[in-house]
């Protein structure tokens, strides 16, 4: 697990000497995310993507977990009222419906998850639009400390705006 933390920079070249200053500290690129208002200049900056700025996440746990039980369910019906070998009833349609509801589920809400704004940036969201450059940086949690102290003091200009602890590593 990671730590995301989160700073607000106040311009574009401030943003840049952020990132150079992360990638000398040996951060990976890929867990260093810039997010700004629609239409913002990013040029030189690794832009967050969906995982990061959309709801998507969070979309695809719940239409897992209601597809699987919708499907449970209806593998519970047909498998006791409409046993297709036998009079036995079939409890592998249990599982298959089940597999294949959290499937559709999981698909049908990712649809949905990926136009809806993170609800983690909505509270940066009148800053973006005032200019300022959402930085998200994920170091390993032995680290964090030291990359906030980076920050810190390499970029007096930068706000501090908090952290997440759970993380997942893939994000």
């Amino acid at each position: 697990m990671r730590r995301r933390i989160y700073w607000l920079m106040p311009d574009l070249a401030s943003a840049r000497r952020a990132m150079h200053d992360l990638l000398q500290a040996r951060v990976d690129v890929a867990h260093i995310h810039f997010a700004a208002s629609e239409g913002a200049d990013m040029a030189g900056l690794h832009a967050a993507n969906v995982w990061q700025t959309s709801d998507l996440v969070h979309a695809v746990k719940t239409g897992w977990a209601i597809g699987s039980a919708c499907g449970m369910i209806l593998g519970l019906i047909a498998g006791l009222d409409f046993p297709v070998m036998g009079d036995e009833p079939e409890w592998e349609m249990v599982v298959v419906l089940g597999v294949m509801g959290g499937a559709i589920g999981a698909w049908s809400a990712s649809m949905i998850g990926i136009s809806i704004p993170s609800p983690c940036l909505q509270r940066f969201e009148g800053a973006m639009e005032e200019g300022w450059i959402l930085l998200m940086v994920d170091p390993p949690r032995p680290r964090a400390r030291e990359i906030e102290t980076l920050l810190r003091t390499a970029h007096p200009e930068a706000l501090f705006e908090g952290e997440a602890r759970q993380v997942p590593a893939f994000r």
